[in-house]
């Protein structure tokens, strides 16, 4: 099993930027697949961007490209989400999840098995 913890939410203006954290630890293999999704209230949870952690191969969401980064750590067993010219539209809560499933790219939050418990991120207009 793999425990999650997200860090680095908040709020931010229009146009600013955030790093949020997800520190890993537990059960990780060079194969682990960690995402990110979103939840923004009375909306589905959504996919945001995924990386594979030995590959290093990433996949994003149409409307983030070129805004979003992932990375990761792997010494720290950490992945990053830079965001930057963020918009009111990005305001949801963060979570950082896990999957060992094979295919790729990974989207859908059934695939996924171990959960962060969340950071929020507010964007003011």
């Amino acid at each position: 099993q793999v425990q999650l913890v997200e860090s680095g939410g908040g709020l931010v203006q229009a146009g600013g930027s955030l790093r949020l954290s997800c520190a890993a630890s537990g059960r990780i293999l060079s194969t682990i697949n960690i995402g990110w999704f979103r939840q923004a209230p009375e909306k589905e949870r959504e996919f945001v961007a995924a990386i594979h952690w030995f590959t290093g191969s990433t996949y994003y969401l149409e409307s983030v490209k070129g805004r979003f980064t992932i990375s990761r750590d792997n010494a720290k067993n950490t992945v990053y989400l830079q965001m930057n010219s963020l918009k009111p539209e990005d305001t949801a809560v963060y979570y950082c999840a896990a999957s060992y499933e094979t295919h790729w790219p990974l989207v859908r939050p059934g695939e996924f098995g171990s959960w962060g418990q969340g950071t929020q991120v507010t964007v003011s207009s």
